[in-house]
C-alpha cells in the first residue's frame, strides 16, 4: 500500500464519473482493509483514505477500539444477531441489513447508546442461494418494515453480483440495482430521498459499477495487495 496507488484508484473513480456525467464527490471509495494489517490501514489513512470497510466483527474490534485516528468504518460482512450489539458500537454504517430482525436489533442498541444507527439494505440481485441478502422484490416490504417498526435510517441499498471473470458481466446487476433504488425512492422510503447511497462494485468491477450509478465502492486488493 502507498499513496500513489491510492491515487491511481482515485483517479480511475474520477474518469469513471466522467464518463457517467457525475462529480467527483459523489462517489466513496470504502478501503476493504479485511485481513489487513494496522499498519497497512494507518498508510492508507496518512495518504487522505479515511473510509475503511470490515468484514468480521471480532478482527474489526481489535484494529477500531485500537485507532488513535478518527476513521469512519463501515461493515460490509454477514451480521448475526448476537452481534448486532457490538457492531453499534464499533461501526459508522452497517451495509448489510438483509431482514428486519437485525434492523431491530440494531435501533434497540443505538437507542440504549443514544445513537442513531445508519444502515443499507443489501440486494442479492444474483439471486444466488449461497448469497445473503433480500431479494429484489422483496426489498420494498423490507424497507418499509425498517421504517414503521425502527428509528434506523436506510441510507440505500447495497449488493455483490455473480462472480464473473468479466468485469462487464457485472454491469446488467448494478443498472438492475440502481433501478430498484430508484423505484423506491419514487415512494419516498429512504431517509434522505438527496442523497442515496448505492454500494456496489468491488477491485475488479468498479469502475462499472460507477458508471450505473454506484455512489460507494469497495475496493480491497487493488489498494492493499493480497490479503495477509
Amino acid at each position: 500500500m502507498n499513496c500513489d496507488t491510492l491515487e491511481t484508484i482515485n483517479r480511475k473513480i474520477a474518469h469513471a464519473t466522467e464518463r457517467s456525467g457525475r462529480t467527483r464527490d459523489s462517489v466513496r471509495l470504502v478501503a476493504v482493509s479485511k485481513r489487513q494489517s494496522m499498519e497497512k490501514i494507518m498508510q492508507a489513512a496518512s495518504c487522505g483514505q479515511l473510509l475503511f470497510g470490515e468484514n468480521y466483527l471480532q478482527e474489526a474490534q481489535g484494529k477500531i477500539t485500537g485507532c488513535k485516528k478518527r476513521l469512519c468504518w463501515h461493515f460490509i460482512g454477514h451480521l448475526q444477531s448476537n452481534k448486532a450489539g457490538l457492531a453499534v458500537k464499533l461501526f459508522d454504517v452497517i451495509e448489510t441489513v438483509d431482514r428486519i430482525k437485525i434492523a431491530r436489533l440494531l435501533d434497540k442498541y443505538a437507542q440504549q447508546s443514544g445513537k442513531h444507527m445508519e444502515i443499507l439494505l443489501q440486494v442479492n440481485i444474483g439471486r444466488e442461494k449461497q448469497k445473503h441478502g433480500v431479494l429484489p422484490e422483496d426489498t420494498e416490504a423490507l424497507l418499509r418494515a425498517v421504517l414503521q417498526e425502527t428509528g434506523c435510517k436506510v441510507r440505500g441499498l447495497m449488493t455483490m453480483p455473480p462472480w464473473s471473470a468479466r468485469p462487464e458481466d457485472s454491469r446488467p446487476f448494478f443498472r438492475e440495482l440502481r433501478r430498484l433504488s430508484e423505484q423506491l425512492a419514487d415512494k419516498g422510503l429512504f431517509a434522505n430521498q438527496d442523497k442515496i447511497e448505492l454500494s456496489m462494485g468491488m477491485s475488479a468491477d468498479y469502475t462499472i459499477a460507477i458508471e450505473e450509478g454506484a455512489t460507494l465502492v469497495r475496493v480491497g486488493t487493488a489498494l492493499f495487495g493480497r490479503r495477509e
